[in-house]
């Protein structure tokens, strides 16, 4: 089903070769991009590498065939550990794969399910040429579908970590029930994680949250909060109310899908 050669990562200052296997040409986004250029988001790549130190923990909240999850496995390193979560079966296993080529099936847990604030049973609606846009919700769109797993996040990770230096979550709308179930987790450790989060106001309304929920959710951690720039690679920092009503204003225009993506955390 995937290609026999797998493609050589070229991203700037990797502690290690690293490679990965990609879909084929029926994914126009993540892999087609990896195939042509190593690299995905350059400077969301650049950030958590600059993030992430030797020892840590990183929960990879969508990891899709674990691009992020391979470069935090180099960086954390046997001492450290990488929770990768991925509900697509197909995606799961390149995920999967890409561990054992890197040598890194040791250090990253592989979890075939969702994250979510239940849990349960789920169904994942499937997009035909985005493979990193399935989504645990129907949506408007007609979507072939496949039954997941739906985890409570606090309740899986609970007894499986006591730290938790990087979350990223990037989910296609659900991000709102990921925090959500991960909230009392996040609340009762001493150090809070960093979190790298898509903010999506059409899809999160799909899902059945809004932007300004994420937000205002996020906020009971007591982070600062930074756009994340891809163009000028760099952060900007924001209020609370300043993100919530650019997503008021966002959802004053159904049908736009304009997205960013946050940090929540300290930078010092």
């Amino acid at each position: 089903m995937y290609p026999s050669t797998a493609v050589e990562l070229q991203i700037p200052n990797l502690p290690q070769r690293l490679q990965l296997y990609v879909h084929g040409e029926q994914d126009k986004f993540v892999s087609r991009r990896i195939r042509e250029e190593g690299i995905w988001e350059p400077y969301e790549t650049e950030l958590m590498l600059d993030l992430l130190r030797p020892g840590d923990v990183f929960v990879d909240v969508g990891a899709n065939i674990g691009y992020f999850s391979v470069l935090a496995a180099s960086v954390v390193g046997e001492e450290g550990a990488v929770f990768a979560f991925e509900p697509d079966p197909d995606n799961f296993r390149l995920l999967q794969a890409n561990a054992v080529l890197n040598s890194q099936q040791h250090c990253i847990t592989s979890v075939p399910a969702a994250l979510s604030d239940t849990t349960g049973k789920g169904r994942l609606f499937l997009a035909t040429d985005n493979l990193g846009d399935h989504q645990v919700y129907e949506g408007e769109e007609a979507r072939p579908s496949v039954p997941i797993a739906l985890y409570q996040g606090s309740e899986f990770l609970k007894s499986r970590l006591q730290r938790l230096d990087l979350l990223k979550v990037d989910t296609q709308g659900s991000e709102f029930h990921v925090i959500a179930g991960l909230m009392t987790l996040l609340l009762s450790l001493q150090h809070k994680p960093r979190i790298i989060i898509e903010l999506t106001p059409y899809s999160l309304r799909e899902a059945g949250a809004s932007g300004r929920q994420l937000i205002e959710l996020l906020a009971k951690l007591g982070q600062p909060l930074w756009i994340i720039d891809h163009i000028d690679h760099s952060l900007h920092g924001c209020t609370v109310e300043e993100l919530a009503v650019w997503c008021d204003n966002w959802d004053r225009v159904p049908e736009d899908r304009g997205f960013i993506n946050i940090l929540v955390g300290r930078m010092d």
